[in-house]
């Protein structure tokens, strides 16, 4: 039997590899590039006249509050029946008024702030920049006072603290309800840290106005020891229950010592009483110090200075027992 070759048709596939062609890229023709600087152009413009129109807001709304703003001016005699104190802003702003006290106008009311003061001396209108420059031109003025205020309808915010933060509310809810947690420390621990920085910044322009005095700067001294008297802490009480700070009392001396050299009589008695008032006992130098020198010669000095400090010798005692051992003596027993 003839063999049968059979033959197999092999089919062989073969793959040619296919390569991703690169697309053709879109050169953009020179309308599409001119098409694109207008749309930004006027995107560009769009957003100019909406700044423009915000800020013409702005500006009516700052013209409307201006115009809303009040000033009055007021001229008074020394003394004066108004109270000032230190804003938040550094200002000087009233406290409360007191005709028995001194001078005063009806208009004037508690947290209108001072925004113009007559200068020390002549017909010159000082911009009012801080509390202590304020208080510095009314001590020194002589003459009657011009001031224009600022009428604040009542309005005493710029004398009370800020608004309180979370965690003030949080510490105020706590020590309302009795309970003391998360919140009460961190109140605790932030009102440490912002002591201490208050102290610092106090102590830092106390010594400064130390600085200009020593340098004869008197005036620039006097204006900086006012603004450190408004820094005295609220409700103070130090370690010995004392209620003002030592930087308060020797700031209330260097106060009289400045008003000694200016000539400013009234002023630095007034000084010199609340330093000694609030505890400063350093009566020897209030005695010999040569800055008090202009003061010493004031009839009020002495009087001043015994309510404070009694004299070993009393001169009253004194003239007593001259009386007794004299008495009954006749004009001829001292010839």
């Amino acid at each position: 039997m003839p063999a049968i070759a059979t033959a197999r048709a092999v089919c062989v596939v073969v793959v040619k590899p296919t390569y991703a062609t690169r697309p053709t890229p879109h050169r953009p023709s020179l309308h599409s590039f001119k098409a694109a600087a207008q749309q930004q152009q006027q995107q560009q413009q769009q957003q100019g006249r909406r700044l423009a129109v915000c800020r013409a807001s702005a500006t009516v709304a700052q013209v409307q509050a201006e115009a809303k703003q009040e000033f009055y001016e007021v001229t008074l005699s020394k003394p004066l029946g108004i109270k000032f104190a230190r804003g938040n802003d550094g200002g000087a702003y009233v406290s409360r008024t007191d005709p028995t006290l001194g001078n005063t106008d009806a208009r004037i009311e508690a947290g209108d702030k001072v925004v113009k003061v007559s200068a020390s001396f002549g017909g010159d209108v000082w911009e009012a920049i801080n509390f202590g420059q304020v208080i510095y031109a009314i001590k020194t003025r002589n003459g009657d006072v011009y001031m224009q205020l600022k009428r604040n309808y009542g309005d005493l915010s710029a004398l009370e603290q800020d608004e309180l933060t979370e965690a003030e509310k949080i510490f105020k809810s706590e020590r309302g309800g009795g309970n003391y947690g998360a919140g009460t420390k961190e109140m605790q621990e932030r009102n440490y840290i912002a002591r201490k920085e208050a102290e610092r910044q106090r102590r830092e322009m106390f010594d400064d106005a130390l600085a200009k005095f020593k340098k004869g700067k008197v005036e620039e001294a006097l204006i900086d020891f006012e603004n450190v008297l408004s820094l005295e802490p609220k409700n103070y009480l130090g370690d010995d229950f004392s209620r003002v700070t030592q930087i308060y009392r020797v700031t209330q001396y260097n106060i009289a010592c400045c008003y000694s050299m200016l000539g400013q009589e009234e002023s630095g008695l007034e000084a010199l009483n609340a330093a000694m008032a609030s505890g400063f006992e350093d009566y020897d130098k209030v005695r010999k110090d040569p800055n008090l020198g202009n003061l010493r010669k004031s009839p009020k000095f002495q009087p001043l200075l015994n309510r404070y400090d009694e004299p070993i010798l009393n001169e009253g005692a004194i003239k007593a027992f001259k009386s007794i051992f004299s008495f009954g003596k006749s004009q001829n027993d001292d010839l």
